[in-house]
């Protein structure tokens, strides 16, 4: 049976334009939040593929997107290269041994046996092949190097980005060395969840607006396209999307290339010149601003302008970045419905 998501990422006919949200499986969702309570913490969910394929599921029947996605982590890629991975209330995801120097690398899992390790998130996909309606598809998902390297460098979440940021300027050698090592980690894991059964897979560089403009290629997009590339050397005819956060820059320089099917739109780069720029060879997906949420009236506003600006042209509805916490799931329903009744053919 055809998959509309999966025909929209390769541009092929659809009958309205599909949608889903980063982070649909989330905390907006008091379904959500109730089999969280049962798992015990955030990463006892990753860990169970029964429950996390349940989360996975709920925003299909309750908010009626056109696809699913794993539930999941970024940062299970490099717990399991070997950094031990605590999230704290109040303070988020915590490793208490980051990099700092080479033999901290090298103490690391690569390849193929640290993916291998990752055994419970591809039985949470097969699960989700197993419940799925056969019309709706399964996105995959891995965070980018950049944004886990700043994680096993910095330790936690940073507003700064300082200390990444000076071995960018000061040792670009050892932040190259911990990319291309987490790179092919990540080529088998992406190749690993298709052979599970993902439909898509994306990619999200959730800290690309770290870098400036003209570093963006060398310290991040170069490695995301060599993932893409050796994904499309495996599976040619699986779907890629990329969503760098915030590098309208990096695409009003003409920095944007690579072997793959969707350009993920940050809420704050215009969609227009997002369109004008890359239109022609990505379908794009995004971009409405999550905040609109709060307001049905201000989220209607939002997805007619999209709609009129992508007529006639590949598009994928979804928000600019993820859904927040308290937006209410009424809200989240309206956003959808609103997406495929104005983009009904």
């Amino acid at each position: 049976m055809s998959k509309i998501f999966v025909d929209a990422c390769l541009r092929k006919e659809t009958p309205y334009t599909p949608v889903w949200m980063m982070r649909q499986a989330g905390r907006y969702l008091p379904e959500y939040m109730k089999v969280r309570a049962e798992a015990g913490n955030f990463l006892n969910l990753c860990h169970n593929p029964q429950k996390a394929c349940e989360v996975s599921i709920q925003p299909l029947d309750i908010v009626g997107v056109d696809a699913a996605i794993l539930f999941s982590d970024i940062l299970v890629i490099p717990n399991e290269m070997g950094m031990h991975l605590d999230f704290v209330k109040g303070e988020g995801p915590i490793f208490k041994d980051p990099i700092v120097n080479e033999c901290d690398v090298d103490a690391l899992l690569g390849g193929e046996e640290a993916a291998d390790k990752l055994t419970y998130v591809y039985e949470t996909i097969k699960l989700l092949k197993q419940k799925l309606p056969e019309d709706k598809a399964l996105i995959g998902f891995t965070g980018a190097p950049w944004t886990l390297a700043t994680y096993m460098i910095e330790g936690q979440g940073t507003k700064t980005y300082n200390i990444c940021k000076k071995m960018m300027y000061s040792n670009p050698k050892l932040l190259h060395k911990i990319l291309a090592k987490v790179t092919e980690v990540v080529k088998y894991y992406m190749i690993k969840q298709i052979e599970a059964g993902a439909d898509v897979v994306q990619i999200f560089d959730s800290w690309a607006s770290a870098i400036e403009p003209n570093k963006y290629d060398e310290f991040s997009w170069k490695y995301m396209i060599e993932i893409a590339d050796y994904i499309k050397s495996k599976y040619p005819n699986v779907p890629i999307i990329m969503f760098p956060k915030g590098v309208s820059s990096f695409i009003n320089m003409d920095g944007v290339y690579g072997n793959f099917d969707v350009f993920g739109v940050d809420w704050g780069t215009p969609i227009a010149m997002a369109k004008a720029k890359l239109g022609d060879k990505y379908v794009l997906q995004g971009n409405m601003e999550p905040c609109r949420l709060y307001s049905k009236e201000e989220t209607t506003k939002c997805v007619e302008k999209i709609q009129e600006t992508m007529q006639g042209s590949g598009h994928i509805f979804n928000l600019g970045h993820g859904i927040l916490p308290d937006v209410p799931v009424e809200n989240a329903k309206h956003f959808v419905s609103e997406c495929q009744r104005v983009s009904k053919k």
